[in-house]
């Protein structure tokens, strides 16, 4: 017999296409920092691991086509306009909480962290919600709207 917390695990494991990256203040107002197009790709496995990429389409190339070779104004649109991180998950479905503790990360500073994020099942959509995060006087929570592939 499946647990509550095993039925979650099997709901989400799979591939995931980002369909909408989105953030939510506290007045109403809804910012795009990856822009109103966003792309990516989550995948989940059964036993709990993740990786997830999020970028901007409009990103520029680097004009020397080399990675390494790029300037510094190319390589900081590269980053600011890409999100990605990977490790071990764990799901508490009483909470409807998805923690990740994060093993790697194009942002230095999560690694060694947990990135908490709260789901939601809709058909063959999954949303994922971030905690409320401090934004100057305000508060902003990130919605990632996701479609199985």
């Amino acid at each position: 017999m499946n647990t509550q917390k095993e039925q979650v695990l099997d709901q989400l494991a799979g591939t995931w296409r980002l369909l909408s990256s989105e953030f939510r203040t506290s007045a109403g107002e809804v910012i795009y920092p990856l822009g109103e197009d966003a792309g990516g790709q989550c995948i989940l496995t059964p036993d709990g691991y993740m990786s997830g990429q999020l970028m901007r389409w409009d990103r520029p190339r680097f004009a020397a086509g080399n990675q390494a070779s790029g300037t510094p104004e190319e390589i900081k649109a590269a980053l600011e306009g890409y999100v990605s991180y990977y490790g071990p998950f764990e799901v508490d479905p009483d909470r409807q909480q998805l923690t990740t503790h994060v093993e790697g990360s194009l942002f230095p500073n999560w690694i060694g962290e947990d990135q908490v994020r709260f789901y939601e099942f809709s058909e063959n959509r999954l949303t994922l919600k971030t905690p409320p995060i401090p934004l100057g006087d305000d508060e902003i929570i990130g919605y990632l709207i996701w479609e199985r592939r």
